[in-house]
């Protein structure tokens, strides 16, 4: 990159695009019912994507196949509550499908086996 093309990122910052500038000042997402668990792929019926930002394209391309919402926060290397807004103006369009939005919690006996097992290791 040169002086000029690379003005917008610091080495050891990374980008300088503040996360409210992503999602326009927005702090909550529209979809409440967006956990860490929660897994999201893109509708094959996707909407005219012309209209989206680049970062609500690259969600699009991560979701061909089902992801959790922190998988997406991971790949995208953005706070969680951004990938939130995001995949909410997603979802409101249809462009992105919600699948088992409500966690299970595992069986108190199960977690206590797997601690069992990790101690034994």
């Amino acid at each position: 990159m040169t002086a000029r093309e690379d003005w917008w990122y610091d080495e050891a910052a990374g980008p300088l695009v503040r996360p409210y500038a992503m999602v326009r000042g927005r702090t909550r997402p529209n979809a409440p019912d967006l956990h860490l668990v929660t897994q999201v792929r893109a509708s094959s019926f996707a909407s005219d994507q012309t209209s989206l930002t680049v970062e609500h394209r690259e969600i699009m391309a991560l979701c061909a196949r089902p992801l959790s919402v922190a998988e997406v926060a991971a790949y995208l290397d953005v706070p969680l509550v951004v990938v939130k807004v995001l995949l909410s103006d997603l979802i409101e369009r249809g462009d992105v499908l919600v699948q088992n939005s409500s966690p299970q919690i595992p069986d108190r006996d199960l977690l206590q086996a797997v601690l069992d097992g990790v101690r034994g290791i």
